[in-house]
Parts: structure tokens; sequence; C-alpha cells
């Protein structure tokens, strides 16, 4: 099928576990154990949905270590286990996204990695080139602590002349400067956590104060014909303590309180920078002048970029250029030590491995090329005097299809002298993870285990964390692709889909049957009939990229929302049979009134209309209020404003004393109001419960019959991907996690239905360690209808209880209702280890039937029923987007073509 068309063809969603991609739906039909449902699948690749490139990557920074080795009062009343930060993915639209790990507390592996969590809209029109992370207090924290949103501050450049920080969890923009310099190259933050230095077009490093989490103008540095490309900070020194002699001469009654502080602090000694004059720079901290300066090769008089710059904890300067090489420099005598021309083009970006016995290079050329250190004696550090500094070309692998724009690497490498070197995972046998990404739109993770640290390292079989294989070794392991996504809403009785762009939305109407039979034309000009039609497209006026919308179940209603405004628009349909939006000026004011008049944003998070369309429910995008919008009056009028997401609730997973009359937290303290985005909403099928959750990991039940808070539901590990009520029981709540696992609830009995938790501690492996995380979830709706023809006349009850659940690769089918006649009983009667043995076979097949898997779809944005045997299936293939873009670097080869 081509993209841009339709296909409407009677198909089998039920395959067998073990079948393979390669086979065809066709033949999966026949073999479907038993299971003779089929439906008819639009397969719709006209969406014209396109990912932005992304241009940044970045993962949290560890803190520096304690030159006393003594641990911050706070750190040990820590408890929960946190082994991977936060991936920071900037793209060319101005979004970031925050991912987070999805492994279990304390697992070591996780299949489906680091799955986003939330999206920092981006002012409309702007993009991302450099991203970094700080400590907000650095000296509350442990080496080995892995940093939270909370202790975390990310900063953002986009080729402007302002630097911006980022509310992590208000999901905006937090305060901006002006770097004073002109356009902004690069950025970095210092190992401490104290300063963040700009490379500018004027060709000074300007150096920002991060103290006391502020963000001011600290010095400029002298001023220099070039722009700065590339920046790298120095080893950190310990500063010397004061000397208690010294301070009691000066009259300091306090040097021996003071002295523990000082002898804590870290000192940034110098930093390098990569110009466009074929130059690198090392500059004084300190005094802010230069004290080398390094040349590159030119070609022809042209000059050389130098794109990246990274810094070894002896010293060692590591640089890449526009002419494809990679360069090692001695930082004391600023003399070359090896170079390789490793790329065929511009090296855009470098990252060392956390050991620093390993540094990435990419660029242009698609390549990701390895470098590792061998030293003459294995028993000495690199960073001995007595080592000799040698680096080898060890391998490259091609990942992506076009250029590479940035490298990152967890856990991070910070340039500490050899006797600071922090243990990595507490010493526990981990790989590395390599994070890449550019051009062609999505995130690569790599296990990367150097192969010289296999040979030496005397330790337990070393955990790949992606779960990928059993090898870890960048050379051999396998690579995955994180998948993009869009969003996408489906109104069922209108047929419409809704597509959200940027900064704007396009719906399509999927035609029935009949009216692609009495159109024999084409209902798209084209010369084939096409059942599919194009119906609204609209440019919205936005001051940050849209966040979120939703499409009433009857196409009558259209909302869509940025940060600071939310519109609603009434689809009005035309006697030509065309759709025509009509905005309602009106829900601006009344959600105004619902608010404070301080407060800037009237944005939506998340928005979902009840099943008769009658009302619509709004989650606030920075104040996190829940408001019920009626809609069946002239005017949109707001029945109802709960706050509960507002106060400070389980966010680490324990429970704390609620109040009972309004299920309110209690806020003894100051700091108990708690700002979190909404994430998720769902009505249920009557239109009597309404559920939310956070990213805060909370979820609450709302009554919208009776207007009134109803209860709040045990913390999650973590926020849900999909939050959605069983059709044939509306008072029962799935979730659906990240990492695939599935919770249900009742919340009329606040329980959990004793069916459910069979099937949430039984779920299969294949369903669990599915390497993409569940992204939706479809119901098939009940009936009792006539298969096709070509099945014979066979009446088959179909329940609501049949769930399509999907994600970017794969759709799986659950009966929940199967688990049921899952019981131990028969295992009770037969304690015989041979009958417990086949008991146990019998269960694995039950599994293996209820779970089935279908693999034929790529790349999946939405499935959802547009009747009872009726699918929608929304598809983006990679090579459709790809095809879009510019042509990929390519360099010929003689005696090839």
């Amino acid at each position: 099928m081509c993209g841009g068309e339709l296909e409407i063809a009677k198909r089998s969603y039920q395959a067998k576990t073990a079948c393979k991609s390669d086979k065809s739906l066709e033949n999966l039909k026949e073999k479907n154990m038993g299971d003779l449902t089929s439906f008819a699948v639009h397969r719709c690749r006209f969406i014209d949905f396109a990912p932005s490139p992304i241009n940044a990557l970045a993962f949290p920074p560890l803190p520096l270590p304690s030159l006393k080795g003594k641990t911050p009062e706070n750190e040990r009343a820590r408890t929960r286990e946190k082994l991977f930060g936060t991936l920071a993915v900037g793209r060319a639209n101005g979004d970031i996204e925050l991912c987070e790990w999805s492994g279990e507390e304390g697992a070591h592996q996780s299949a489906q990695a680091w799955v986003v969590q939330k999206t920092l809209a981006g002012p409309s029109p702007s993009k991302v080139d450099s991203l970094a992370f700080t400590l907000r207090h650095p000296d509350t924290f442990t080496p080995t602590h892995v940093p939270s949103h909370s202790d975390l501050r990310l900063f953002s450049s986009g080729g402007g002349s302002e630097v911006v920080e980022w509310d992590l969890q208000r999901g905006c923009v937090r305060r901006t400067i002006s770097s004073q310099g002109g356009s902004i190259w690069c950025i970095a933050a210092n190992p401490a956590s104290t300063l963040l230095a700009l490379g500018c077009e004027d060709g000074s490093v300007h150096l920002l104060s991060l103290a006391a989490d502020t963000l001011t103008h600290h010095r400029r540095f002298d001023r220099v014909k070039s722009r700065l490309l590339s920046l790298a900070w120095g080893p950190p020194v310990p500063r010397p303590p004061r000397r208690k002699n010294d301070a009691q001469k000066n009259g300091d009654l306090d040097a021996s309180d003071d002295e523990d502080d000082d002898e804590d602090e870290w000192s940034d000694s110098w930093l390098v920078t990569g110009g466009s004059d074929s130059c690198l720079r090392k500059w004084n901290v300190a005094t802010g002048g230069v004290l080398y300066k390094m040349g590159t090769d030119k070609v022809r008089g042209e000059r050389t970029l130098v794109w990246a710059v990274g810094v070894l904890g002896d010293g060692t300067i590591v640089s890449g250029d526009s002419l494809g090489s990679v360069k090692f420099w001695d930082s004391k005598m600023c003399t070359q030590l090896q170079s390789f021309t490793a790329h065929g083009a511009d090296v855009l970006c470098l990252t060392i491995g956390p050991e620093g016995h390993t540094v990435y290079t990419s660029g242009v050329d698609q390549k990701t090329v390895q470098f590792s250190y061998v030293a003459s004696d294995p028993t000495k550090p690199s960073s001995a005097p007595s080592s000799p500094s040698r680096w080898i070309q060890s391998c490259s692998r091609r990942m992506h299809s076009h250029d590479v724009r940035s490298l990152a690497i967890w856990p991070p490498y910070s340039p500490l002298p050899h006797s600071y070197n922090r243990k990595i995972y507490n010493g526990q046998p981990i790989a590395p993870v390599l994070a890449s990404a550019g051009l062609d739109m999505s995130v690569v993770l790599t296990p990367a285990l150097s192969t010289m640290m296999t040979t030496s390292m005397i330790a337990p079989r070393i955990v790949n964390p992606l779960a990928t294989s059993a090898v870890s070794t960048f050379e051999d392991a396998y690579y995955r692709r994180v998948p993009y996504s869009s969003t996408i809403c489906v109104a069922r009785r209108a047929r419409l889909i809704a597509c959200m762009q940027e900064t704007g939305l396009n719906i399509w109407r999927i035609l029935e049957r009949a009216e692609v039979d009495s159109d024999p034309g084409g209902l798209n000009g084209g010369e084939e009939r096409s059942a599919w039609k194009k119906m609204v497209e609209m440019d919205i006026h936005t001051r940050t990229n849209l966040i979120a919308c939703a499409l009433s179940d009857d196409g009558r209603w259209l909302v869509v929302s940025d940060l600071y405004e939310a519109k609603l628009f009434e689809l009005i349909t035309t006697p030509a049979g065309d759709l025509k939006p009509r905005r309602i000026k009106s829900f601006a004011s009344a959600i105004r009134s619902q608010l404070s008049p301080d407060d800037p944003s009237l944005g939506g998070s998340a928005f979902a209309f009840t099943p008769d369309s009658s009302k619509l429910v709004m989650a606030t995008a920075t104040t996190a209020y829940i408001l019920i919008v009626d809609l069946s009056m002239e005017d949109p009028v707001v029945l109802r404003r709960f706050d509960q997401h507002r106060n400070k609730g389980p966010a680490d997973g324990r429970m704390k004393k609620k109040s009972k009359m309004n299920g309110t937290w209690d806020d003894d303290d100051p700091s108990s109001h708690a700002t979190a985005a909404v994430n998720r909403l769902a009505v249920s099928p009557d239109g009597q419960w309404l559920a939310t959750s956070d990213d805060l990991c909370r979820t609450y039940i709302f009554n919208l019959d009776s207007s009134q808070y109803h209860t709040t539901l045990p913390s999650l590990p973590f926020p849900p991907n999909v939050l959605s009520f069983l059709p044939e029981n509306p008072h029962i709540l799935l979730s659906a996690l990240p990492n695939n696992s599935l919770h249900l609830f009742d919340i009329e009995r606040n329980e959990v239905p004793p069916w459910a938790r069979e099937l949430c501690r039984r779920l299969p492996k294949r369903f669990t360690d599915a390497l993409d995380p569940v992204l939706g979830l479809s119901f098939v709706p009940a009936r009792s209808s006539t298969v096709g023809v070509d099945q014979g006349s066979l009446e088959q009850p179909q329940t609501a209880k049949d769930a399509l659940f999907w994600s970017s690769t794969w759709i799986c089918k659950v009966k929940l209702d199967v688990p049921s006649s899952w019981g131990s009983s028969k295992k009770r009667r037969q304690p015989e280890e041979r009958d417990a043995r086949h008991l146990v076979e019998v269960s694995v097949s039950e599994e293996a039937a209820n779970f089935k898997m279908v693999t034929h779809f790529r790349s999946i944005l939405a499935v959802h029923f547009l009747d009872s045997d009726e699918l929608v299936v929304v598809e983006r293939p990679l090579v459709d987007v790809l095809s879009k873009l510019p042509p990929a670097y390519f360099k010929p080869k003689y005696g090839r073509t």
C-alpha cells in the first residue's frame, strides 16, 4: 500500500505469540487459535506528521566527591535508590522532552529504557541548540546520588543571545538572561554546578553565577577575533584550606568553623574553547585571559571549525573539527599528542566515557567512532605521569541515516583527578549507555562498554541495562531506537481524526464504504478512489508550541492549547459537507474567572470530553487545577474547580495523613503546596467518574454527577502512560505504566478486583519486556454479529473486556476476563511434582493464548475503533518521514557504484 492512501481490508489482529513479523496478516487469520473475530482495518498513512530534528542531548551531572569523605545529613535519610538519571532531548522546534528511566526501583535493566514523561513547550518560533543540567544544591548530595527533577536546573540556548532556565515542575520558562556578547554558540556548566560558561559570537567567554539558585553575570573573559563554537571545563582542583593562624591574625574568630567548609570546596583553574579560526584556546578562569593557543590543520588556507572539545581527568584535551579529525592535546604544554582522521566530514559532537578510558565522536558522516585508551602498563592508571598517553581508534558504527548532532552518555563523566574518581553504580557491574541523536529525529541508545575494560575487569557478568542482548560492548551490542510519537485524537461517532502539529492542527474524515463506492472518481481529486477526506487545516496563533488537544466523540467540539491559552472551537458542518471551525471566545473568560489575576497562563495540559460531549474536563497547564466546563449552554460555564493536584502528595511513594473532609494532604509546613503537571485524564463510559493523574504519580477520582471529590488511589511507581475505565465496568480504572505493567482498581469498592490480581501478576514477558512502552488502549465494542463469508456464518459474541494495547511497533489483544478462570485449586488437589509441572505448562499456554501480539505496523501513532468491526490504525513509517529530509552525506569510493 502506498503512503497517503487508506486501505480497508478484513484482517485479524489475533496472532500466535511465536509468529514472525514477516508473515502477512492474511496468513495469521487462518492461525488465530480458533478465534474467528475479524476487523475492517483502516491503515491510515496520509497523516502528514513530521517530528522535529534533535539538536541537543543532556544527562544530569553527578555531585563532586567530598574531600573529607563525609555524607550530608539529609542524604542519609534518602531511601529511594535511583540508578539512572533524566535524559533531556532538545529539538529544532524549541521543545525539550524529559525522559525518565522506566525500570523498577533499584533494577539494573529495563527493556523500555528512557520514556518521555514531560515535554517543555518552546516559544514559537524557537529552537534548542545546547542543553546543560546543573545541581540546584550540589552540597547536599553524595557523589553516587542520582538527582531527580526537584534537584536539577536546566538551561538551554537556541542560537540567540539569551540563556533560558526552565521550570521543570511547571513545564515553563523560569527566567532568561542576555549573554551580553551576541549569539550563543555553546554553553557548559562547571563540575561543581556553580558557574555556567557561554561561548559567544563576539569571541568572549561569559560566566554566569548559579550560586544560591540565582542566575547573574559573574565576569567576562578577554575577547578574541573568533566565534567560540565549543567549550569544556578543565579538571577542578581542591581549594587549599585556610590556615588557622592566618585567620586569627586577621581577627577571624570563626576560623575553625569555616575551615571545614573551605576544605570541601573545589575551584576551577582553566577551561578550553574551540573557535572558528582553526584554533583551540586554554583560558585562565581567575584572570579571564588566554593561557595558550593551539592551532589545528587547514586545507587550502580555509579556516577549520572546531565544533567539539572535551577534557579528561589528567588534563588531556580532545577536539573534533570540520576536517573530520579527532585530536588529543597535552594541556600543560598545549601540544598535539595524537591525531585521527576518523570521519569523512565535520565532527559535530563528542562525549567521554564514565571512567575516562573511552571517547565517542560523531558528526555529518553518520558514523559513531569509539576511541579507547591503551596503557603500556595495565597496572598504572591513565593519569599516572609514567604511563604514556596512547589512544587507538577501536571501532565505529553507523546507527543513523543523517547527521548526528549530539552525544551523551550515562553515567556522565567528570574530569576529576584519578585519586578522586567515583565508583560508578557503587561498584555494580552495569554497562554505560550512549545516547545519540540528530537530523533523523530519533534517539538511539547503545550499550557502551569498552572492549579494553572487559578484559581487565575481574567482575561478574556485566549487565546490559537496555536488555537488548547479553553483550554489552559498544562494538557488538544491539542498539535500539526510541520511537517518536504524536498527539492523535479520534472522534468515533463522527469518524474524524485530528493530528496536532507544532502550531496547527489538521482533521480528516474516514468515509464509510457506501460513500467510497458512490464516488468512482475519487473524493480527493485523484484517479483512484480514496476512503478519506481532509476536512480542516488550521494554523493557530500561539506563543508556544501546542501542548494538548481533544476532539469530542460527536465531532462538534475541538479544543487546542499552548502553554498560555486554551482555545475552544465548534465544528459546524456546512451544506456541502465540509467542516468550518468557529472559535468560542467566551471560553477564555470562563477559564480566567477560576484563576488568579496574576497568573499569565490560561493553557491546559490535558483535556477530556464526556461521552455525551456536554462537558469538557480541563487541567490547567501551570496551576494544575481541574476544571469542569459545561458546554450545553450558549456560553461555556465552569461548574466546579478541583485543586487536589496543587497539594503536596506522595511524590516519593509514601502515603501521608489526609483530611477526611476534602481528601487533601495536610500542609503544616510551608512547602506543602507543590504544583505538579497533570498529564492524564479519563472519563468513564457512563460519564460518572473522572480520573486524573500527574507527574508525581498521584491519581485522584472525582464524581462528575455530584461534582465532588471521591477518593485518592494508592501511588503508582511511575506516572501512567494509559488511564482508562473499562466499558462493561465503568467503576474499574485501568492504568498502564511505562514499563508495561498493568494496575486495575475498583473505585467504588476501594480495592483491586480479585480477577485483576492474577492478570497483573502473571503478565507474559513478551508483553512486559517489549522494547517500546504501551502508548494507548482501545476497547473492542460489544457486539454479536456474523463474521464474513470467508469464515462461514458463525455468530461471535464479543465482550467489551477485549482490549487492544498498542505501542509504536506492536498491537496486543488482551481478554481482561480470562484470568478469572486461572485458579490454583487444581494445583492444590494434585500435589505431585509431575502434575504440578503440567499445570504450570497449561497456565503458560493460557497466557500465550490470551496475549496475542501483532508486530506488522510501523510506526503507530494511534489505534482506535470506529465501530464494533471497524478499526483505525494510524501509521507514520520512518521511510516517509526521512524522505522529506535533505540528502544525507555520501562520499563514493573508488570501485563502488
